[in-house]
């Protein structure tokens, strides 16, 4: 069943207005990755939603901060050129990162995002590539089992703002049940 404007809004009340344009391609991406059901559609919307502060944030805040400048040169990104760090930062609602993954989320979305990285700014690219992450890395099935910090681990590396997802994840829960 689709998620409607009201309950993403409950769900991330601080999302305004940005709720009624990623709507629509936020059932689409969950509906073509298999995102259904209240367990998988809760866990998504509270990673989404952390990761771009509430559907504010498309592109990563760039400083660049001390793990940004870490982005260059790093070949686990796949970023192997000069400025490859901040042109391939985190974008779309998951902040997919470095050359490697544009290149990747580019071929499943028929995107040339190695030449346009800014497609993953755009509301329905931005929605897509956090549901091909999500697929590509067996999130679904960690959904079904509950198992919500090792999704936080598969998304951001580590458990930086945990207690924020949590948060969106039991919010998420009781709105879709």
């Amino acid at each position: 069943m689709p998620i409607t404007q009201q309950q993403l809004l409950q769900i991330l009340p601080n999302a305004g207005r940005q709720a009624g344009v990623f709507v629509s391609v936020l059932n689409t991406a969950m509906n073509r990755y298999g995102i259904v059901g209240a367990r998988r559609a809760a866990a998504f919307l509270a990673q989404v939603g952390h990761e771009s502060a509430q559907l504010r944030h498309v592109r990563e805040i760039w400083g660049p901060t001390t793990q940004q400048a870490g982005y260059e040169g790093r070949s686990d990104l796949g970023n192997t050129e000069k400025g490859d760090g901040p042109k391939y930062r985190g974008r779309g609602l998951i902040q997919v990162t470095g050359r490697a993954n544009y290149t990747a989320c580019g071929e499943a979305l028929g995107l040339d995002l190695v030449a346009r990285p800014e497609l993953l700014e755009l509301p329905q690219h931005a929605t897509m590539s956090a549901a091909w992450f999500w697929s590509t890395r067996g999130l679904n099935t960690l959904a079904d089992q509950g198992q919500f910090v090792k999704i936080t681990r598969r998304i951001n590396g580590g458990l930086t703002g945990q207690d924020d997802r949590q948060a969106l994840y039991d919010k998420a829960l009781k709105v879709l049940a």
